[in-house]
């Protein structure tokens, strides 16, 4: 039956995150430029594309520690606010964790500073609420065998998933993700993917995750963006900025479209990429 017959058309969600002609520039410097797309809650995007094309300052903008420099950038239709917010988390590739505190305290702490941004301290029934809570995350993530360790006593996978940990305990609706698995080892980066996909679908989180992996791009989530420039200059590189070239449904992109997108990210002679076993 036709959609276009109202009676049938089932209940559109509302979107979550709207940018309307989205332009960010630093003095001359155009990093995006006409960037216009809506995201609806509960998906799951990857953001590829060659380094200082824009993916990371559109992450930072969703979060409110960037404005952009024209258009608008909107959370439930309205203005994102020029602060981070409970409601958005997110998870750097650098560790964000203290390492004077313990796993547990770390993700304490996390708790702590979303009821007080002074000092993050919690007492009586307020921090007995958040130790439970926090001793409960910390077995999601798969870490509640290290709950009296120092960050300086975890290997990097572990104190990803004490970041995430940190993240998830303010419970927010939508998790940015910032290159958060290119400094570990393929084989700790397969059990992070797991992870994230399986609290993605727990929480029903949204989810922006910023890599320089096409595979993982292709294979985490449920929409791939391309960003790239489709202005260029030679005489003058930074007069154009990048915008979302590809907007991909992921698992219904053909190889041929996979390789064209591998090949205008990584313009790089394929047997010297096969030697050095290099990503981009």
């Amino acid at each position: 039956m036709s959609q276009t017959n109202t009676e049938s058309t089932p209940v559109i969600q509302e979107s979550i995150i709207q940018a309307k002609n989205i332009g960010k520039q630093y003095g001359n410097d155009v990093i995006l430029e006409r960037v216009s797309v809506t995201v609806q809650e509960g998906e799951f995007i990857t953001l590829v594309g060659a380094s200082g094309c824009g993916k990371s300052t559109f992450l930072k903008m969703i979060l409110g520690i960037e404005d952009p420099s024209s258009g608008d950038l909107l959370l439930d239709g309205k203005a994102i606010p020029n602060e981070p917010g409970p409601d958005r988390g997110i998870v750097f590739q650098q560790y964000s964790v203290f390492p004077h505190m313990t796993v547990l305290e770390n993700v304490i702490a996390a708790k702590g500073f979303q009821k007080s941004s002074l000092t993050g301290y919690l007492f009586g029934k307020e921090k007995q609420q958040a130790k439970q809570e926090a001793t409960e995350m910390l077995e999601k993530v798969g870490l509640s065998h290290a709950l009296g360790r120092y960050p300086d006593e975890l290997s990097g996978g572990m104190k990803q998933r004490l970041a995430i940990a940190q993240a998830l305990i303010c419970k927010p609706r939508i998790l940015l993700l910032d290159e958060p698995f290119g400094a570990l080892d393929p084989g700790i980066r397969a059990d992070m993917h797991a992870l994230v996909l399986d609290l993605w679908r727990e929480h029903k989180l949204t989810v922006f995750m910023v890599t320089h992996d096409l595979k993982e791009g292709f294979y985490l989530g449920s929409r791939l963006w391309v960003f790239d420039k489709v202005r260029h200059d030679p005489q003058a590189p930074n007069a154009y900025g990048a915008s979302i070239t590809y907007d991909l449904p992921l698992g219904h992109a053909p190889k041929e479209l996979y390789e064209e997108i591998d090949d205008r990210l990584r313009p790089v002679d394929k047997n010297t990429s096969l030697s050095t076993g290099s990503e981009g």
